[in-house]
């Protein structure tokens, strides 16, 4: 145990110990994106319980690229005094925090947004909401880069110690790098080198307009599980490789879609009746079917990114490279840091329901997370419930 309770460098960060909270969607920002009060509770414990480094849940930086009810936002440097007061909070406790700051792309839906999803390629219909999105053009995709370099920038006046890029789960950086979504044939497509440009526009674009010495990290999906094959595990170590090329400070792998599969993101039980309770009344009948029938498919292996990372880990040299996907006890946690499969262990549904696990595991008084995989808490994010251990089941809708 004693190695998960050494300090890692990230870039020029130093992270007290192996602990990293991922991002997770809170549902609990303001209804403009703004930083509210439960969201700096939600952190501020986290860094209590002695999370070394913490990545809040997305940040959009385009109102364009908005996803679910209450996200953060940081596309407005109206966004900046709030998430100053964000940073503060987990400084106090000497933890360190990195923003995530995403665009949804194809994942938002039209009466959110007022307009039709963009995309890179307008050829993947929605299998919630079945709209087709709208093909991007040069300029809106040059407006997506500079909305990311944008939002780093406030990143930085906001006093975050880096940022995490999302690439993972499909949102709109993902999209460009998964031959499914992206079936351009300009040089935003094509080619893993031309599907990789969007996102290498993305990263020098950041690069230009931050100081030297501020983490760039990125959130790669090493799966994406769609019905024709995305990034499969083949494709992330290209794409890993190209990252190490551009520099940037630390990979977390992932995987999985949350338009095309979800369970393959949060494996374990697959919450049929919360879920089903999301639909409006004509879905409810095929959704019970079709999600029942999922039951018992995803159970959770502990360490399910772990083949992904011991692929990617040839390719990036000593680039950290951090581990998300059902790490559930310190063994497995110590025996992945110990054979250097990663550096950094990543967890997300145990911190939700245990804020203070890292202590807790610190002091001895206990040796696995206490998260059952339910997955209830996320099946409030649907419901328009903030995430929240919803072991027990939801509350009553007043």
């Amino acid at each position: 145990m004693d190695v998960l309770f050494t300090s890692q460098m990230v870039g020029n960060v130093e992270i007290k110990n192996r602990f990293v909270h991922s991002a997770t969607y809170e549902g609990m920002a303001g209804p403009d994106g703004s930083v509210t009060k439960n969201l700096i509770k939600r952190y501020h414990q986290l860094a209590q319980g002695e999370v070394g480094l913490i990545i809040p849940g997305f940040m959009y930086v385009h109102p364009l690229g908005r996803a679910y009810n209450a996200p953060m936002g940081i596309h407005s440097d109206n966004m900046i005094e709030g998430l100053d007061s964000l940073v503060k909070a987990v400084h106090e406790f000497d933890s360190k925090i990195f923003f995530q700051i995403n665009h949804a792309g194809q994942q938002t839906r039209p009466e959110d947004i007022g307009q039709t999803p963009l995309a890179p390629s307008n050829s993947v219909r929605d299998p919630s909401y079945f709209f087709k999105p709208r093909q991007m053009d040069e300029t809106e995709i040059k407006d997506a880069a500079k909305a990311f370099a944008d939002a780093a920038e406030r990143a930085v006046k906001a006093g975050a110690d880096g940022i995490q890029v999302h690439c993972a789960h499909c949102y709109l950086i993902n999209q460009f790098l998964s031959p499914f979504f992206n079936r351009r044939q300009d040089k935003w497509g094509g080619s893993s080198e031309n599907r990789f440009s969007f996102l290498k526009q993305v990263i020098q674009s950041i690069q230009d307009r931050v100081p030297d010495d501020f983490c760039i990290t990125v959130k790669l999906n090493t799966n994406d599980f769609t019905p024709k094959p995305g990034i499969t595990p083949e494709l992330a170590v290209e794409y890993a490789g190209m990252l190490k090329n551009l520099g940037v400070d630390m990979i977390e792998v992932s995987c999985g879609s949350s338009i095309f599969s979800y369970m393959n993101m949060c494996r374990g039980d697959v919450p049929v009746k919360e879920l089903v309770q999301s639909m409006p009344l004509w879905k409810k009948p095929l959704a019970w079917f079709m999600i029942q029938s999922l039951k018992g498919k995803y159970n959770l292996n502990e360490g399910y990114n772990m083949a992904a990372a011991r692929s990617i880990r040839p390719v990036i040299g000593d680039i950290p490279l951090a581990l998300v996907g059902g790490m559930r006890t310190l063994d497995k946690m110590s025996q992945a840091i110990t054979e250097q499969d990663a550096d950094l262990i990543s967890m997300s549904r145990p911190f939700i329901r245990e804020p203070f696990l890292v202590k807790k595991f610190r002091e001895n008084e206990k040796d696995k997370v206490s998260c059952v995989s339910c997955n209830r808490c996320l099946a409030a994010i649907p419901n328009g419930f903030p995430v929240h251990c919803y072991n027990k089941g939801f509350p009553r809708k007043a």
